[in-house]
């Protein structure tokens, strides 16, 4: 739980001064989740305040970039916690901000200047603790490097997503392929890659299943099974020839048995432990599924 009850974010964004200050500032803003959040800015030329209100943040719009105007603001708001990310605002009008309201100040810098604050952050990648000294007040606390670096939630989502590579036969003669795909839609954050062929009997089916499914990505003759296979996180395929492919890609597999002719591969994996099952099973692959994905 955030101390701070109340917190002001002052940043501006415009067609000249750009938008970064914002959209990093929403980031910081999302880590405060019991915090009342304001972002004051000015109602600049090709501003970005719409975003501040799509994420349900308040705003107060600046007539200037007064020191004094701001003061009134933080006072009226009764503001426990300052964050500055404004290259107008040095640190003369911090410490003017700070004498006035004795509000906790965090500030953004990106290039090493003088601040007068509670809290600094830097947090580009090469950020150096070492230059800020003499450059910040001595119990200040310095927030430097990637490890407050801020990451956009598309980003985190993104990264968090496993790509589940599928490839059933070119023809998926067993009819499997949709079954397969209705146990992942249960699945979050995942993103398949289903490779068959024009030569699949239910390719018709298959693709009005997979439509509407923008998780779902459907190659079908692609020429570039490899480059799919190789930005997987799993495979489910047939203990048949993708097998020996998979394994040069070094991609973990759950195997499913869909022909005798399958039977002496799926009874090797079998003996050595591999993730194979003997033929699909709804449950069986939903807990292979579980455990693979957990």
């Amino acid at each position: 739980m955030s101390k701070y009850k109340n917190i002001l974010f002052r940043t501006d964004s415009s067609s000249d001064i750009g938008l970064g200050h914002i959209m990093r500032d929403l980031v910081l803003a999302s880590t405060y989740k019991d915090s009342n959040i304001t972002f004051a800015t000015q109602d600049l030329k090709g501003n970005i305040n719409s975003k501040i209100l799509d994420s349900k943040y308040n705003l107060e719009i600046l007539e200037s970039n007064s020191k004094k105007e701001l003061v009134k603001l933080i006072k009226k708001l009764n503001i426990d916690l300052l964050v500055i990310d404004h290259y107008k605002i040095d640190h003369k009008k911090e410490r003017y901000i700070k004498k006035k309201t004795a509000v906790t100040i965090l500030s953004f810098d990106d290039t090493y200047e003088k601040h007068h604050c509670d809290i600094l952050l830097n947090h580009n990648i090469s950020a150096n603790k070492k230059k800020y000294k003499n450059l910040v007040p001595e119990n200040c606390k310095l927030r430097c490097g990637n490890k407050y670096t801020l990451i956009r939630d598309e980003f985190i989502e993104e990264k968090k997503k496993k790509t589940i590579f599928i490839a059933m036969g070119g023809t998926d003669h067993s009819g499997i392929n949709i079954k397969i795909l209705e146990i992942l839609q249960n699945f979050k954050n995942i993103k398949v890659e289903l490779v068959t062929t024009s030569a699949n009997i239910k390719l018709k089916k298959l693709k009005k299943y997979c439509d509407n499914k923008s998780w779902v990505k459907l190659h079908i003759d692609s020429s570039k099974i490899a480059k799919l296979m190789k930005k997987s996180d799993l495979a489910i395929i047939t203990p048949s020839v993708t097998l020996h492919e998979v394994l040069y890609m070094q991609v973990p597999f759950i195997a499913i048995k869909t022909a005798e002719n399958q039977k002496d591969t799926y009874q090797y994996l079998l003996k050595k432990s591999y993730n194979v099952l003997r033929r699909f099973h709804h449950k069986k692959l939903k807990e292979r599924l579980c455990k693979v994905l957990k």
